[in-house]
């Protein structure tokens, strides 16, 4: 299984930006279809975006598209979500996640946390004023 770390979490005001890293060992990550998920307290962990192995198809939840962005740097064993003009909303525990067995049939999304067998520790997003 593949070890993946998160950093660049943080507190930022309402209307700001924060990058997430996800770096991967153990494995190579472009094998890998990586998703990003969060959970606020009191609230189920749901899928923000995920990056498909190999062709790098993206794919974002309704509430996150137009302002985050996921991407890969491969040189880096990196995934990366670029999240703009965030909002109290957007606070949580954000995890990345790797799966190298995900099957793309027609439709499928790859949202959902309990397809993903590797996770990362999580790291903290805090927007407020």
């Amino acid at each position: 299984q593949v070890q993946l770390v998160e950093s660049g979490g943080g507190s930022v005001q309402p209307g700001g930006s924060l990058r997430l890293s996800c770096t991967a060992s153990g494995g190579t990550l472009d094998y890998y279809t990586v998703g990003w998920f969060r959970e606020a307290p009191g609230q189920e962990r749901e899928g923000v975006s995920c990056i498909r192995s190999r062709v790098d198809t993206t794919y974002y939840a309704d509430s996150v598209k137009g302002r985050f962005t996921i991407s890969r740097d491969n040189a880096k064993n990196t995934v990366y979500l670029q999240m703009n003009s965030l909002t109290p909303e957007d606070t949580a525990v954000y995890y990345c996640a790797a799966d190298s067995t995900l099957f793309f049939y027609p439709g499928y999304v790859c949202l959902g946390q309990y397809d993903f067998g590797s996770w990362g520790q999580g790291t903290q997003v805090t927007v407020s004023s």
